[in-house]
């Protein structure tokens, strides 16, 4: 199974987009308007479509037919979905770990 950390630098890019359209299909400005709306990070267009040409070429996601020809849509394909939730079933044990040994700290 391909695993978004080959991604590089566009891991986060990716997380981020996998985790929009596992909510259903979107064209690349939807997908920045919904990834800054769920997680506060504002994609670039130069990232965006840098993280979308790899993840299509991961076969991640993949485009689909547009009723409007200007803009291109984009679905989660199975590969994508078992790859996002493998990546954040990852985030979340780290996440636990940072959140247990903080618990450990003493404050003033």
């Amino acid at each position: 199974m391909p695993e978004l950390a080959g991604l590089g630098r566009y891991t986060g890019p990716a997380t981020l987009i996998l985790s929009s359209l596992a909510g259903g299909a979107k064209h690349g400005y939807a997908l920045t308007k919904d990834v800054e709306q769920f997680s506060g990070v504002r994609l670039s267009p130069g990232t965006l479509y840098a993280a979308l040409s790899r993840l299509v070429d991961q076969k991640l996601i993949e485009p689909i037919p547009s009723e409007d020809d200007r803009r291109r849509p984009y679905r989660i394909t199975a590969i994508g979905s078992a790859a996002l939730q493998s990546q954040l079933s990852e985030q979340r044990r780290v996440a636990d770990v940072g959140l247990r040994r903080l618990k450990g700290l003493v404050t003033p």
